[in-house]
């Protein structure tokens, strides 16, 4: 199979054994969420400001300043004093029509050893290229791009495809990618749906019945639902290698995946050699998980703790259990055995009657200093506005988390949607956020409050 080009289908793993069967295996649904308190006060700084839509921060090594990527193509050069006239990448051109908020330039990533290679990687949405079919909607791209030796610009025509997956839907996208400290590329793939409960044209079938299919569970017909790694420097004539310890070598399945199950991993990040990913929910749980090497997380056929049902399921579920409702059980392992793993952190769209969440941005573990509250939690948000932190536990209880209280330097609270998250080389973080009007993308420093 051409490793540049993956076809999800409808062709898959057939379902295995009988749901009766595995009744007897299945724990009582009891969906937990992580305790919620209040938390402490910060001051976001506004860094940067006139942006659309920032989606990916990164520190230039070896000078002052950063990387801005914004979603609608283009990404900026932040000087220490302002943005730079021209980008380090024009890349709207290549971009599809931006017909939905989960399409665009949606990755930025530079090598390790980015200062001497001078090579980055860019994840896109593009219109279909050859293999993706007509129906489908567009082609995921991941590129490698070569910097300038004054790293304020792009070599013209650097750009080396990596990776493309046809891509069905509009949604589910996904779009984070980040080295790992083993120098291996981790790129996060959304399970590509066009609604809703990962089913329909463009998923494959999987082993859970009441679902009716999901990418997120199917190994064998597409990447989609995964965590890919995949070694862009040992590629010889290919455009990437595949890790020889990623968990499906030899074994059924596509080589490139290193975890699965799910839905819209659309942020993620490394602290040392731990992964956290933050799966955007369906329609009542938000989540981060704490990710391993062969690990499955659920989706679709759990969303957060909960048992994940639609509308095929009940129906199918009524056949077995003679109308009733509801589901009583819920599986906690594969057919063959293998855990699904529940986030570390988790929380829902409602709590006392109120809204509080509706996407998960995942973010950092604080390394910094100049907020000493935040020593060593984990720091994210929802794309409501809110920002949270999250306190890692040694044992296997979900991580409590605190609302943080925002409000920017001139005293005013904090209300805008976040989009992502930077880390500076000195541990530092940013909040990147937009109201969606023009100009209004800004990117915030992370500063201690000033009550």
């Amino acid at each position: 199979m051409n490793r540049r080009t993956f076809l999800g289908g409808v062709a898959g793993s057939a379902v295995v054994g009988g749901l009766l069967n595995w009744q007897t295996e299945w724990g009582v649904q009891r969906p937990q969420t992580s305790l919620v308190d209040d938390g402490p006060s910060v001051a976001l700084e506004p860094v940067v400001t006139g942006l659309e839509q920032p989606v990916a921060f990164e520190s230039i090594p070896g000078r002052t300043g950063n990387y801005v990527a914004d979603k609608l193509g283009r990404i900026y050069v932040y000087d220490g004093e302002g943005l730079r006239d021209e980008p380090l990448l024009d890349a709207r051109d290549k971009l599809m029509e931006l017909v939905s908020w989960e399409q665009g330039l949606l990755g930025l990533e530079l090598h390790p050893d980015f200062a001497d290679t001078r090579r980055y990687y860019v994840r896109y949405s593009a219109p279909r290229r050859p293999g993706t079919p007509a129906d489908y909607d567009h082609t995921f791209v991941l590129s490698e791009f070569t910097a300038t030796e004054d790293l304020l610009g792009t070599v013209p025509g650097s750009e080396r495809t990596i990776l493309e997956i046809p891509q069905y839907g509009r949604n589910h996208n996904a779009g984070a990618i980040e080295f790992g400290p083993d120098g291996y590329l981790y790129v996060a793939v959304g399970d590509g749906n066009n609604g809703g409960g990962d089913g329909g044209i463009g998923h494959a079938n999987d082993w859970y019945l009441l679902n009716r299919g999901g990418n997120g569970q199917n190994l064998t017909s597409n990447l989609l639902g995964s965590i890919l790694r995949i070694d862009v420097d040992g590629g010889g004539d290919e455009p990437y290698a595949v890790p020889s310890d990623n968990p499906l070598v030899g074994r059924d399945g596509l080589d490139e995946q290193y975890a699965w199950g799910f839905r819209n991993p659309y942020r993620m990040s490394f602290d040392g050699d731990d992964l956290y990913v933050g799966d955007v929910g369906e329609d009542k749980y938000e989540e981060i998980n704490l990710v391993r090497r062969g690990g499955n997380y659920g989706w679709n056929v759990r969303e957060g703790t909960r048992c994940f049902s639609n509308r095929l399921s009940m129906a199918a579920l009524a056949k077995v259990t003679g109308g009733e409702q509801t589901y009583p059980v819920c599986p906690t392992t594969t057919p063959m055995g293998e855990p699904l793993i529940d986030p570390v952190v988790c929380y829902p769209h409602s709590r006392d009657g109120e809204t509080f969440g509706s996407a998960v941005i995942a973010g950092y573990r604080y390394r910094g200093t100049d907020v000493p509250e935040l020593d060593g939690k984990y720091v994210f948000g929802d794309v409501l506005g809110s920002l949270f932190v999250a306190t890692p536990t040694d044992d296997e209880e979900m991580w409590p988390m605190e609302t943080v209280r925002a409000t920017t330097t001139d005293g005013e609270p904090f209300r805008s949607p976040v989009l992502s998250f930077g880390r500076d080389a000195d541990g530092e973080l940013y909040v990147l956020a937009s109201t969606f009007e023009a100009g209004s993308g800004t990117v915030y420093r992370i500063r201690p409050s000033a009550e």
